[in-house]
């Protein structure tokens, strides 16, 4: 039969209450490829709270934001 009893130096943690509960589920995160966001260009601008960002495709194929 397994111990329950704590290693030494550690805190035995007791289930919170309503663990076995189902959580809510989160809103799926929205996902865009950079071919249909780009659309062939290497940049673009993208507006956000009056600034301008610009999401630029480096020589490397990498992303880099900028303000």
């Amino acid at each position: 039969m397994p111990s329950t009893t704590a290693p030494p130096g550690t805190a035995a943690l007791a289930p919170a209450a309503g663990a076995n509960a189902a959580a809510p589920a989160a809103p799926a995160v929205r996902r865009f490829s950079t071919a249909s966001l780009m659309q062939d260009q290497r940049e673009v601008e993208i507006e956000h709270a009056g600034r301008i960002y610009r999401l630029r495709i480096t020589q490397l194929n990498k992303l880099i934001l900028t303000a």
